[in-house]
């Protein structure tokens, strides 16, 4: 990798994880990083810190031009639905506006894939989102002391395909699922509204998220962290399982406190049958 990373930080907490990351490294980081999204933190943990809107494109490349950036990472969440509810936030800059007007859709890997191309033409090139921090993707197996019952094991199972199955649409990555029937499906509204409207129609609902079959890891890597498991516990959820080695889990020891304190079991899986008779979820495991 270069000396200097280039650092797109959305919302949450993996943009400051991925800094860290790089500075172990010993690389320079330079961030350019969503305003009234991002953490303020980050400015402790990067060498230069640009503050932008999320349109702003000519303003960002500018900045990691100047730096040197040939290496990028994008991080965190910028919410896609800006684009259809209020345009006019985003502050999209003449640059922005023709990429956009380039698009035949406003589908993630439309977007996303667009914002790649443009990158790679200047010269910097995006690196899979997990490149610098690889221990952050979870395995196989029960991370809390709760397990799936019987019963949350099933529908586990029943959600996993259907998960993979609008991913491949690229509508979302997550379901909601009780007795085998599907109350929610994520959508451009994103995985927290997903999981509380699925846990308004049933208390015990399972939640499954996953990557997209064909996942490209430079952008929108499924994640899971203490905040997921928040939502889950308003949302009366009781089990979430994740696709083991493609979700990145975040603040792990905090999430397992989290669920812990709320009796959620959680578990990494590697697919709706072998994954989930084959991982041990019994019993709490490790990754």
């Amino acid at each position: 990798m270069g000396e200097t990373l280039g650092l797109i930080a959305g919302r949450g907490v993996f943009p400051l994880e991925v800094a860290r990351c790089a500075r172990r490294r010993g690389q320079r980081v330079v961030c350019v990083a969503m305003r009234e999204m991002a953490d303020a933190h980050l400015e402790e943990l990067v060498d230069e810190l640009h503050w932008i809107h999320p349109g702003e494109v000519g303003a960002g490349v500018a900045a990691f031009r100047a730096a040197g950036v040939e290496e990028a990472v994008m991080a965190g969440k910028v919410a896609k639905g800006s684009l259809i509810a209020d345009p006019e936030a985003l502050r999209l800059d003449g640059q922005a506006e023709s990429l956009l007007a380039e698009l035949p859709d406003f589908e993630d890997d439309s977007v996303l894939g667009k914002a790649a191309d443009f990158l790679a033409a200047l010269g910097i090139r995006l690196l899979p989102q997990h490149a610098l921090c690889p221990e952050l993707l979870a395995g196989e197996g029960v991370l809390t002391k709760a397990a799936p019952t019987a019963a949350q094991r099933a529908d586990l199972d029943f959600g996993f395909p259907i998960a993979r199955a609008i991913g491949g649409l690229d509508i979302g990555q997550t379901v909601v699922v009780k007795d085998r029937a599907v109350l929610a499906v994520e959508a451009i509204e994103g995985t927290d509204a997903a999981i509380r409207r699925g846990g308004a129609l049933a208390a015990g609902a399972c939640v499954v998220k996953v990557a997209k079959p064909d996942q490209d890891s430079r952008f929108d890597v499924p994640a899971i962290g203490p905040d997921t498991v928040r939502v889950l516990a308003e949302a009366g959820i009781a089990a979430l399982g994740f696709e083991a080695g493609a979700t990145l889990v975040l603040e792990r020891e905090e999430l397992v406190r989290e669920a812990d304190a709320h009796g959620i079991a959680v578990a990494g899986l590697s697919g709706p049958a072998d994954g989930i008779a084959t991982a041990g979820l019994s019993g709490p495991g490790g990754t």
